[in-house]
Formats: structure tokens, sequence, C-alpha cells
């Protein structure tokens, strides 16, 4: 049989509109009949509103009424016309215009100097590249080497701000967890949020330009 697509949907229907007993819908609908039972009773699904598996194509008009007239027989079900545009659709990977590709090793650097604790894995799905990109900017292999620097993937227009302070900040929770199952304990914040970063580099940089300048 055919998964049922919006099953509870379907259930809710079932119920209020045809004499199946709550096995037969339970059945076709993948649900446990005290689920079902649930429904009819208003407990369950009470702020679903019901989807027709007849209209939507997943049952047709003489199954309903075979199962009607027989509590004993089990419906059918078809593959409903819908069932391609309700799958999910799996992200493809990300696009990063030509123009801008250049600049992925430069994020790329800046991302293993202020977040290393972003797995390799993160940081390619994050910027469109690969781990052996990454590798390659990590041991200083890659063909650019000697010109790449460390710049914020969202100044590169790379990535967006809140998706990049989601990854430090999941990354930075699953090292928390990681190291407390080790039982190492962190006195104070070690990890930066990401939006953070780039003002204390600033600020650090001012910092040294006094310094030089005092000594001048």
């Amino acid at each position: 049989m055919n998964d049922v697509l919006m099953p509870k949907a379907t259930a809710v229907w079932l119920v209020d509109n045809t004499s199946l007993t709550f096995d037969q819908i339970a059945d076709f609908c993948g649900l446990h009949p005290l689920e079902v039972k649930g429904i009819a009773d208003g407990e369950v699904a009470r702020d679903i509103r019901g989807a027709d598996p007849i209209a939507n194509g997943q049952l047709n008009r003489e199954e309903l009424d075979r199962a009607e007239k027989d509590s004993k027989y089990r419906m059918k079900a078809q593959k409903s016309r819908h069932a391609e545009y309700l799958k999910p659709q799996k992200k493809g990977p990300k696009y990063t215009p030509v123009s801008r590709r250049q600049d992925r090793p430069d994020a790329i650097a800046w991302f293993l100097r202020n977040h290393p604790e972003i797995a390799d894995s993160q940081i390619a799905r994050v910027l469109g590249t690969t781990k052996a990109t990454i590798d390659s900017v990590r041991n200083r292999t890659h063909w650019n080497s000697p010109n790449i620097k460390p710049v914020d993937p969202v100044t590169l227009g790379l990535v967006q701000q809140l998706e990049l302070d989601d990854v430090v900040r999941k990354a930075a929770d699953k090292k928390a967890r990681d190291d407390a199952k080790k039982g190492i304990v962190h006195e104070g914040p070690t990890l930066r949020p990401a939006s953070e970063t780039g003002v204390l580099e600033e600020e650090s940089a001012l910092v040294e330009d006094a310094e030089m300048a005092d000594e001048d």
C-alpha cells in the first residue's frame, strides 16, 4: 500500500464524512485505532482541516463504497497525483557567482583562523566549496596561498550574517558538549559570536597602529 499523504488530515475527513470503522481508517492512514478514536472524540488533531483522499487522488469512490459495506475490508491507497509536489525537496549544492568564487579561499582562511571548532563539512556547505579546497588553504598548498588573507565571508557577500551566526552557534554548542563529556571545563566564554569577530579584529588593528605610533 502506498503511504498516505497527510495521514491525520485524511483520517479527519474519513471520520467526518464516512461510516468506516476506526480500524479501517487507521489501517488506511497508517495510524493507531486509538489515535483515530481520539480524532473522532475531538481529542486529537482538533486544529487540522480534513483532506479528501478522493479529491487528491489517493482513494477512489469504489474502494470507499466497498469498505463502507464491509467492515472487514481494508482499502488500498492509490499513488496521489500530487505526491511529487508534496515530497520534501533536497537542497542542491550552494551556488556561488563566478565573480565571487575567487574570494572563497579568503573566507575559508577566516573560518580556519577564527572558528576552528567548525567542521570542514559545515564550511564546505556554507561557502559552496570542497573539503579538498579547505585542506589546501589550511596546509598552504593552494595555488594562490601567498595572496590568501582571512576575510569575513559576510563582508565578501558569500553568506548572510544570520546563517553564519547559526553555524557558529551550533558548532560552539557541539564543542561545549564534547568538552563536557571529556571533563574539560571552561572558566569563561571562549567562543565569540561571528557578528562580533570582525569588530574585535578592527579594534585589535587600531590598538596595534596606536602602539606603533607611540614607538615612532
